[in-house]
């Protein structure tokens, strides 16, 4: 025992420590730099508005550099000119959407397309045009230095367009909703101070009776639903105003604009439905080791926007596993963040790269071996948004994440604790979708008995490091 323990001691100390480490990263080898060609039949393009640059390797043609239009016929002439030599991978930066068509275009022709940030590539001093700007996307990924960007399928990019659509209506609607308060106040209307929601069944009978012509407040207050907690005297000073002409147009207009919008958005969970019905089914799995389903403890209120057909379903249906389980999540929720990422999570390799991509763990700015500054990487991400959104709400959730979340916040303040909630459920979302896992909340009970043994357990350690121990008090009788 005591040969092998010198031997695992001896062994410990020829192992390089983390400064030799670091300083052997540092080596340049000059008979190796290690830039190996990868993509051989590469080519870089150089996206514009109205015409695109390519460039292929020198070799390969006499115009190394040839300018197309950005009509369909050119984005096809493109394709057979990267086919008749030879270009197997192409890049191309993502340049607002004018990559779209073209990226369609080549995908369709059978081109391994690589999406890259132009981040990655930024230009060097005094390379300013079109042409070395594709040349230089070239030489990047013929070696290898650039990174694919993630594309979701293009079932998901169809889902994506319509729930975006329907995501740009419901602002619009929330807009009209603000100019009708606008309206009313500026006549002295002071329905919303006396009913939470004016576009609820109670406000909009008043405002609809307002529009037809309708001045008698005591009349107009008799149209108040029987929930709402207003009484009729309130209402009845609350529409007592002036009622002038130019505002009264502008109300009728907004809520003729609020109407149009319901209809759009109408419209889109119609194409929502019909092309959820064309996804396939994922079975539902239970990863070795993982607690069976159970039914949720409670059923969550559907909110406002939620669309009239069975979204939740559907959902569960496509992704094996419902979503809505996990406190903070609901359907509108779930929806937003599989129309961004899809259904697929193997294009991450673990947990850890999908929170990465989202934005949603330390990134540490590190120079010399120093750090700099730490923070979370600037990440403009829909997907990322929801996640914080839904940390957000488990401000008042009296589960096992509602209470981690308090505490965090308690801690670390707002901001650390909603992104460090968000990579959570993120995770969760990550597990449940790519093992089939289902989340069993333990509730807020378990967590505090837990976080409270985990404090007596760090005290007991503490206090045998200084030679003391800790004795439990006694119970007070009293």
């Amino acid at each position: 025992m005591k040969a092998q323990g010198g031997a695992d001691t001896a062994a410990k100390a020829a192992r390089p420590n983390r400064k030799q480490r670091r300083e052997q990263q540092r080596k340049i080898w000059t008979d190796n730099p290690g830039l190996d060609v990868v993509h051989p039949n590469a080519a870089g393009i150089d996206v514009g508005n109205s015409e695109h640059y390519v460039a292929i390797a020198p070799e390969k043609s006499p115009e190394a550099v040839r300018r197309f239009g950005c009509f369909t016929a050119d984005l096809r002439d493109l394709a057979q000119f990267l086919k008749a030599h030879g270009i197997v991978s192409v890049v191309m930066q993502s340049t607002g959407v004018y990559w779209i068509p073209l990226y369609d275009v080549l995908e369709e022709a059978g081109f391994e397309v690589y999406l890259v940030n132009a981040r990655d590539t930024k230009n060097l001093p005094g390379r300013k045009s079109d042409v070395q700007e594709s040349q230089w996307l070239l030489k990047l990924h013929t070696f290898g230095l650039l990174r694919n960007s993630f594309h979701p399928t293009s079932e998901i990019r169809v889902l994506r367009a319509y729930w975006r659509q329907r995501t740009e209506h419901i602002h619009t609607a929330t807009e009209c909703v603000q100019r009708m308060q606008k309206a009313l106040t500026q006549m002295n209307l002071q329905l919303a101070n006396v009913i939470t929601d004016i576009m609820g069944l109670t406000g909009q009978k008043i405002l609809r009776a307002i529009l037809a012509g309708e001045r008698d407040a005591d009349k107009l207050a008799k149209l108040r639903n029987w929930r709402i907690q207003a009484s009729h005297e309130e209402i009845v000073a609350s529409l007592t105003g002036n009622w002038r002409a130019e505002l009264l147009f502008t109300l009728k207009q907004e809520v003729d604009r609020y109407d149009f919008c319901q209809r759009q958005i109408g419209e889109c969970d119609q194409e929502i439905e019909i092309h959820l019905n064309t996804l396939a089914s994922r079975p539902r799995e239970t990863a070795p080791g993982a607690q069976p389903a159970m039914p949720p403890k409670k059923r969550k209120t559907a909110q406002g926007n939620s669309p009239e057909f069975g979204l939740g379903q559907e959902l569960a249906r496509i992704a094996g596993v419902d979503f809505t389980r996990i406190d903070g999540i609901n359907v509108l929720t779930a929806q937003t963040i599989i129309s961004e990422v899809g259904l697929d999570m193997e294009r991450w390799k673990t947990e850890a790269h999908f929170a990465s991509w989202l934005g949603l763990c330390p990134y540490n700015a590190v120079s010399g071996g120093k750090v700099l500054r730490r923070g979370t990487r600037k990440v403009v991400n829909r997907a990322a948004t929801a996640f914080r959104i839904a940390a957000f709400t488990l401000r008042r959730s009296d589960s096992y994440l509602g209470a981690q979340y308090r505490r965090f916040r308690g801690k670390l303040g707002a901001p650390k604790a909603i992104t460090a909630m968000a990579h959570k459920l993120a995770v969760l979302f990550y597990r449940m979708l790519r093992f089939g896992q289902e989340y069993v909340d333990r509730g807020q009970q378990f967590y505090e008995e837990k976080y409270r043994q985990q404090q007596i357990s760090w005290l007991n350690r503490k206090a045998a490091q200084l030679g003391f121990s800790v004795i439990p008090a006694a119970n007070d009788p009293a």
